[in-house]
């Protein structure tokens, strides 16, 4: 049996590509290893539809049920490969060898997590974060830490200075990975900068309370901020030699199609916004494309 299409991971993206070709009545499979990175999040405020916000595992959940009411299935297992195939492509996951005519990538990113102890679990209680732009409004007033390596560290303090203007920039990459142009808008902006690996972390009541930066008294921070960047999980698609850009993303066309033909990406991979929201966006085209 030839499918329509085979969707590989089932964050928002991925289920929200589910419920469309659901719609449409397409015959397709939908592959995951159970790894979103919305999973991660304690509370969303600022996706449409939820004045009180919603969590990511819930919110998961809603699409999945919404998806398996139009038939979908979601299969937990890893895709192992892909090959181009005569009528499409030949996909190998979970001991099976399935041909589909389109396959649609909603593999996501993995985040270059910072050395703390318990940072997956500080992450999902909304102590340490890795997105200014889904939760910067709930650190208004705050004091914050952001840690990079990079001027991606010096963009996403600058980014929060529309929320705070109590910023630390606990820089631990080279000194030349911090561009000139960075430190002179960080000084101008009123963000200090230590330029330093963190030494040691001080643990209150299972939270961090403090950072100690090498020597002197340590720094207390009401929430801190991860900035070291991600990697796009592109694997599958670089081995069907599919074009990427220099942060390792995804190039796409209008309608989400890569440079490989049939082979759709959405979400994470393909856009450094990391927003779920763009991800159904992207995911409704690429589904839409697939079934016209």
């Amino acid at each position: 049996m030839i499918l329509d299409a085979i969707v590989i991971g089932a964050g928002p993206a991925g289920l929200t590509a589910a419920i469309y070709l659901g719609r449409f009545r397409r015959n397709f499979m939908v592959f995951d290893v159970g790894d979103s990175r919305a999973s991660w999040i304690p509370t969303s405020h600022n996706h449409p539809g939820f004045p009180d916000g919603v969590g990511g595992l819930e919110l998961l959940a809603r699409m999945k049920a919404q998806a398996e009411r139009y038939g979908c299935a979601v299969r937990k297992a890893a895709v192992e490969d892909i090959f181009p195939d005569d009528d499409g492509f030949r996909v190998l996951a979970g001991g099976e060898n399935l041909v589909a005519r389109a396959v649609l990538l909603a593999t996501g990113v993995a985040d270059n997590e910072p050395p703390l102890p318990g940072v997956q679990a500080a992450i999902r209680n909304g102590l340490v974060r890795i997105c200014p732009i889904c939760d910067g409004y709930e650190a208004i007033d705050q004091k914050l830490a952001v840690i990079g390596a990079s001027d991606l560290g010096a963009r996403e303090a600058l980014f929060l200075k529309t929320y705070s203007d109590q910023i630390t920039l606990i820089h631990g990459g080279e000194a030349a990975a911090l561009s000139a142009a960075n430190r002179r808008a960080l000084a101008e902006a009123g963000i200090d900068v230590i330029e330093t690996a963190i030494a040691r972390v001080v643990l209150d009541n299972e939270r961090i309370g403090a950072l100690c930066l090498g020597p002197g008294e340590p720094r207390h921070f009401d929430l801190i901020y991860s900035a070291l960047g991600v990697e796009p999980r592109v694997d599958l698609a670089v081995r069907l030699g599919a074009r990427f850009d220099d942060g390792g993303r995804l190039y796409v066309d209008d309608h989400q199609q890569t440079s490989v033909p049939g082979l759709y990406a959405a979400g994470d991979l393909v856009r450094g916004l990391n927003q779920i929201s763009t991800a159904q966006g992207e995911a409704a085209i690429a589904a839409t494309a697939i079934h016209i």
